[in-house]
């Protein structure tokens, strides 16, 4: 059995994460570093060069944004009387 590690999403609780306003609600997003950081995790990604680490720190920013779109979706849902 392969076993797939990655950074916990809780890792970015102290940075790398924002409350933004948009349209009278406010929404979870990555700041500008993390979001950077994932894109540049990404492209290695396409062109398979990701370390070990970089995979398992990919595997969690990926984690997190699986969640920010799941809460974003509840409040957006919520705010439309859902």
């Amino acid at each position: 059995m392969i076993t797939e590690t990655m950074v916990k999403p809780s890792h970015w609780i102290e940075k790398g994460i924002q409350i933004e306003p948009v349209k009278n609600l406010y929404l979870f997003k990555f700041d500008e570093d993390l979001q950077n950081r994932l894109d540049n995790l990404n492209t290695k990604k396409k062109s398979e060069n990701l370390n070990p680490e970089e995979e398992a720190e990919l595997a969690g920013i990926l984690e997190l944004n699986q969640i920010f779109t799941l809460l974003n979706a509840k409040i957006i849902a919520q705010s439309n009387g859902g």
